[in-house]
């Protein structure tokens, strides 16, 4: 087993075999969407031709979706998945919620939601979608007035009650609009159903991973990973490196790399976040340079799966991201790295194309 290797060929970052932004969705089940601008850099990286364009495209048709599911974070989630999905994640996510709120001490009664809420429905019945200052104006005219803090807390709960999604894609702020309306209704799966294909998303998508890196990346319990995994395990192929158990699927892509290979990774990356062990393609000793380990993830700079510094690009006109990115630097702090040159030049081109696409 060579788990960089595999790693990145399971997440489409070498040799990738999807066209669509939203087939790449799919397939890695959840992308983290922290990062409102660089999200999109996550999953057109991922295509065999990225384009900015075509991210907007599937966005704004609902065949990609924003929103807060699993571990009650922002997320990518492919339109047919949402209803499943957010149907497995609601519990466990609207206690991880409930326990902010009261570290925050905010409380809001059910009879306080069902009034924001009606707003939010009058407003989006009537346009696409609308932005959180839009909204928060609609709630003022009707006499409802409050903090920021707590409007975003509103927000969130509409989502995790099925009302409430991203609307369209716009350059910097995010915007919202009705699930009933962006997405179609897809029947939802049982449980079992949902754990088995929960789990079968992540393992094609990030495997070889371990059964913490399933729970980290799910939020769900312990029970509820086991679950999925036995699900399929038939499967699934199980090997023991470093003194870890990893599985990954038996028919998983083994061929296709290239020594060299460079990767512009965006911040909040699936690549690093989606895992517990990130020691695989992180030294513990360069952990400081790519997270702070409190939920805070920086852009990085991968050669052959493994990071060995960091990047930015100041220059990315967040208020018409089809401009060229101009120039982007980066610093190598891996002390054995020796970066390819003509490798770095070609990611570079890649990634401004992407953004004039």
């Amino acid at each position: 087993m060579n788990p960089l290797t595999q790693r990145l060929l399971a997440q489409q970052l070498i040799c990738p075999q999807f066209t669509s932004p939203h087939d790449v969705v799919s397939w890695m089940g959840l992308v983290q969407a922290q990062d409102y601008k660089m999200m999109r850099w996550a999953v057109g990286m991922r295509c065999k031709t990225p384009s900015t364009k075509a991210f907007e495209r599937d966005f704004n048709e609902g065949r990609i979706v924003r929103t807060h599911l699993f571990r009650c974070t922002w997320q990518l989630v492919a339109g047919e998945d949402l209803a499943w999905m957010l149907e497995l994640c609601n519990d466990s996510a609207r206690r991880r919620l409930v326990s902010w709120m009261n570290t925050n001490r905010i409380s809001i009664p059910e009879a306080e939601q069902e009034r924001v809420q009606a707003v939010f429905v009058d407003v989006l019945e009537k346009r696409r979608s609308a932005l959180k200052g839009e909204l928060n104006e609609a709630l003022i005219d009707k006499g409802i007035v409050m903090e920021e803090h707590r409007l975003s807390y509103h927000l969130r709960l509409a989502e995790y009650a099925g009302l409430l999604c991203s609307g369209d894609l716009s350059p910097l702020n995010r915007s919202f609009s009705l699930v009933d309306r962006k997405v179609p209704h897809v029947p939802s799966l049982s449980r079992d159903e949902a754990l088995a294909t929960l789990a079968r998303k992540f393992f094609q998508s990030h495997g070889p991973a371990t059964f913490e890196d399933f729970a980290w990346w799910s939020g769900l319990s312990v029970s509820d990973c086991r679950a999925g995994i036995s699900a399929i395990s038939g499967e699934l192929v199980q090997e023991r490196w470093k003194g870890l158990n990893f599985f990954f699927f038996k028919d998983s892509r083994v061929r296709g790399f290239r020594s060299g290979t460079v990767h512009l990774l965006p911040p909040y990356d699936e690549y690093l976040i989606g895992y517990k062990s990130r020691h695989v393609s992180l030294r513990p000793e360069y952990s400081s340079r790519a997270h702070n380990g409190s939920g805070n993830f920086w852009p990085v700079l991968l050669q052959d799966g493994e990071v060995v510094g960091d990047w930015s690009s100041q220059a990315v006109k967040v208020g018409n991201l089809s401009q060229p990115a101009g120039k982007v630097s980066v610093d190598v702090f891996h002390a054995d790295a020796a970066l390819s040159e003509p490798a770095l030049q070609r990611e570079l081109a890649r990634f401004r194309r992407f953004l004039e696409r």
